[in-house]
């Protein structure tokens, strides 16, 4: 993007702030234009925008942003508009749901809220220090030296120079708003810089679902249109992630207040797809409580040692790369069945769940697992698809690809709780919740059912999700190995 020309200052408006997703920031006056064009006064190299796709003009004391006959339109609140007055701050999307992001604020908006918040706070500032020094509680309470010399020079001072006395009151009041005002305003910045990476994060989201979609179609018929339009959207993907990271960075979301554990607990967050800034603050403390689950019996250490010995981890890991979901979907297998191939559930009305991702029947036939003719019987069968790993592996992860890419809205704990609970139940109620990754994600799941979701689910859940936190580090948690997934890719 190219800087802005200089402008001569206008009376009339205010100025208007502009920050792009990118991170640049911008400061106008008079009208300005956004486009692909080098022309724009701000220039978005972005194939969702036109070479002049807004245009921004201050009249009678506000801003106003029109579309100026784009090819793809202009956003506000995931609504398509043709013009929007900016009174207060505002995120504009140019071009459809995964265009490019600006954040429109006026700045008289902020220096108001910034002085009025300011006075309140330095008013209680001002009472407090009287109340301390000058106040007269009690007669006969003695008052320390300091108390004593502080009271002498007030009264000197008050008594021979009160003009001037005033006039150093007022200047220290001043000091003290303007440095509540930038307190204040950088407050407000960091909420905006984490609202505008929010709206990155589920365009992610919304991105990883057309791509999924995509994905589908090319295994059905092939298209090399359909490959080279993944191929798209990953670049895309990729450029959404690093802006992403960057805002997070600024953010300091990952900073100094928390535990190398709890940013463990992050990361796998938005690994399996949710947004780690809008998790709820029990969360981690919650993921923290299954982590010692795990270390207190010998399960975990267990079941790894098996998958590594018999080389399932890498096979596994690479199945799920391949469809592009994350390799972590490994730790469901061993919630499962602790990585045993001839694992046998207990009797359900859908019949006996088998194997290493324990299909039932129905689910296992309907992704290509032949069943075998132990299938009515609570007993290992090797002549059943389900008990060999590699096969059940592709079919677990085309399984959980094809709830991932449509109910579910690419959340990988929704994938959890709907591979346990059955995708009939979740399904049937995330069809009653927006179909948008921002509405209908784990967080919302339990918001809206937690009544109905079952302790066996909510435990699976976070079983799922505190084994891959363990995972990324075991010798953090104790555990005497490296990361199962990067030992196996080695």
């Amino acid at each position: 993007m190219r800087t802005p020309q200089p402008l001569n200052s206008r009376t009339d408006v205010p100025a208007l702030l502009v920050r792009t997703a990118d991170g640049h920031q911008f400061r106008f006056t008079q009208p300005f234009t956004v486009g692909r064009s080098a022309d724009c006064d701000v220039c978005i190299d972005d194939s969702h925008v036109s070479r002049k796709h807004i245009s921004v003009e201050p009249a009678r004391g506000r801003w106003t942003v029109r579309d100026l006959q784009s090819s793809n339109g202009i956003f506000v609140n995931n609504q398509r508009v043709e013009s929007a007055q900016i009174d207060k701050p505002i995120t504009l999307r140019l071009g459809g749901t995964d265009g490019p992001l600006l954040m429109l604020q006026p700045e008289a908006a902020v220096a108001a809220t910034v002085r009025a918040q300011g006075a309140a706070g330095q008013t209680k500032l001002l009472a407090n220090y009287v109340d301390r020094y000058f106040s007269a509680k009690d007669a006969n309470e003695p008052a320390g030296k300091r108390t004593q010399l502080i009271r002498k020079a007030f009264e000197n001072v008050q008594r021979k120079q009160k003009r001037r006395f005033g006039s150093i009151v007022a200047i220290m009041a001043v000091l003290a708003i303007g440095a509540a005002g930038y307190a204040y305003y950088g407050h407000r910045q960091i909420r905006q810089q984490q609202a505008l990476a929010e709206e990155l994060f589920y365009t992610m989201k919304s991105l990883d679902v057309d791509i999924a979609n995509v994905e589908r179609l090319v295994q059905t018929s092939g298209s090399q249109s359909n490959r080279d339009q993944v191929r798209s959207y990953l670049e895309r993907r990729r450029e959404l992630e690093n802006n992403y990271d960057r805002f997070l960075s600024g953010l300091k979301i990952y900073g100094g207040n928390l535990t190398e554990e709890e940013r463990l607990i992050l990361r796998v967050t938005r690994m399996f797809g949710e947004c780690e800034l809008v998790a709820p603050r029990e969360y981690l403390a919650e993921v923290g409580r299954y982590i010692k689950r795990w270390q207190a019996t010998q399960r975990y250490v267990r079941a790894i040692r098996l998958a590594q010995d018999k080389g399932y981890i890498r096979r596994i890991a690479e199945e799920f790369i391949t469809h592009n979901l994350p390799p972590q979907f490994i730790y469901l297998a061993m919630q499962e069945s602790d990585f045993n191939p001839f694992n046998v559930g207990p009797p359900t009305p859908y019949g006996h769940a088998k194997g290493m991702w324990q299909f039932i029947p129905e689910t296992g036939q309907r992704y290509g697992l032949a069943v075998g003719p132990l299938v009515k019987f609570q007993r290992p069968d090797p002549a059943d698809d389900r008990s060999d790993w590699q096969k059940a592996t592709v079919a677990a992860a085309k399984y959980i690809k094809e709830i991932y890419a449509t109910d579910a809205q690419a959340s990988g704990l929704l994938v959890m709780a709907s591979y346990n609970w059955g995708e009939g139940r979740v399904i049937k109620r995330l069809k009653q919740m927006p179909a948008n990754p921002r509405e209908r994600n784990f967080w919302k799941l339990l918001e809206r059912y937690r009544n109905d979701v079952p302790d066996q689910t909510y435990d699976y859940v976070f079983s799922i999700v505190s084994a891959a936190v363990i995972g990324e580090n075991p010798r953090l948690f104790g555990f005497p190995f490296d990361n199962p997934l990067v030992a196996a890719a080695r």
